[in-house]
């Protein structure tokens, strides 16, 4: 189990929003509750004032709350990275992954995109993100695909993204067999996050889970587990963990939280600057002044990292009463 360190190093890790704008209104995402802060994207400068703090930085998730593709700085934010040989990737809804963005990020580099599409059908994606744009994405994903091999590169990896709740579930397998035909090699079941002591918004509701087993849900994946081997497809959980024991939530200890590395090992930086534990804590808690550790514009990436909120937050998390936001997120989500 983690540690907590009294001089720990700059994480190598970074999440960082390039924008907090979006183009959706998906019922599983804090957006559909209300921002927690002002519309802003995350200009090159400010990017490369924040990461260049991090001289050891090996990865960065260019997402968290918000639509990569409206920043239109994401092609030079890649390319930056790139030059110092860091791993750069991110989720998007697709939506807007239309030729010129396809040329601008293979062109870019980008080591890999996660697409999060929540539905293997127009009617159920609808439903789940208020969109008729599902055979648009789906067309984008094509295009993507046949770029690749005409311009004989790898790269950017690609992955289908789908939230499990109990509205959407009976999807799952419509969404491997479309990976198939697409050509995309691995779909990822990501666990509802919500607030535990809240009513909750949308979909994110303790309602709307899948954690209890005799719902049906856990011989509807491990059927999904099955046709994914025949198709060649991974159907992959967060972290080092099984779909079904993901969604379950639960360990020996009844303490999930303390297999979470996160607090040791990265950093999250919002679009304004403000410096979070992870990307899920916006989503686990409605205190959101609880999880400000600092801010990236005020502050050094350094003074934030051995800051006081920093080692309260890390202290607290070891502890039989974490910090909010983590008493509801995912067993061995960071592992």
């Amino acid at each position: 189990m983690p540690e907590v360190e009294q001089h720990l190093r700059l994480p190598k890790i970074l999440y960082i929003e390039t924008t907090n704008r979006c183009n959706l209104r998906c019922k599983g995402c804090i957006l559909y509750r209300g921002s927690w802060e002002p519309d802003r994207d995350m200009s090159l400068a400010d990017f490369i004032r924040i990461t260049d703090q991090l001289p050891d930085l090996q990865q960065a998730y260019l997402h968290g709350i918000g639509e990569p593709l409206l920043n239109r700085e994401l092609p030079d934010i890649i390319r930056h990275l790139k030059s110092r040989s860091v791993y750069a990737l991110f989720n998007s809804n697709g939506i807007l992954l239309n030729a010129q963005r396809q040329h601008e990020l293979v062109s870019a580099g980008l080591d890999e995109l996660r697409i999060s599409l929540d539905a293997a059908s127009t009617g159920g994606y609808q439903k789940i993100r208020g969109s008729d744009r599902f055979e648009q994405i789906v067309a984008n994903l094509k295009s993507l695909r046949l770029l690749q091999k005409q311009r004989h590169v790898t790269y950017p990896k690609l992955s289908l993204w789908f939230l499990g709740t109990r509205d959407n579930i009976s999807e799952l397998p419509g969404l491997i067999a479309l990976a198939a035909e697409i050509g995309i090699g691995e779909v990822y079941l990501q666990r509802l996050v919500f607030f535990q002591d809240d009513e909750g918004y949308g979909v994110a509701r303790a309602t709307k889970t899948l954690q209890d087993s005799t719902d049906g849900s856990s011989n509807l994946i491990k059927e999904s587990q099955e046709m994914a081997a025949k198709l060649g497809v991974r159907l992959n959980a967060s972290g080092q963990t099984s779909p079904v024991e993901s969604l379950q939530g639960k360990t020996e200890t009844g303490r999930p939280w303390r297999m979470c590395y996160r607090p040791l090992t990265l950093m999250y930086v919002t679009a304004n600057g403000n410096v979070l534990p992870c990307c899920i804590s916006p989503f686990a808690t409605a205190d959101y002044a609880s999880i400000l550790l600092g801010n990236a514009f005020e502050n050094s990436l350094e003074e934030i990292w051995s800051g006081a909120a920093y080692v309260r937050f890390r202290t607290a998390h070891q502890t039989a009463r974490p910090p909010q936001c983590c008493r509801g997120c995912g067993v061995q989500w960071s592992l």
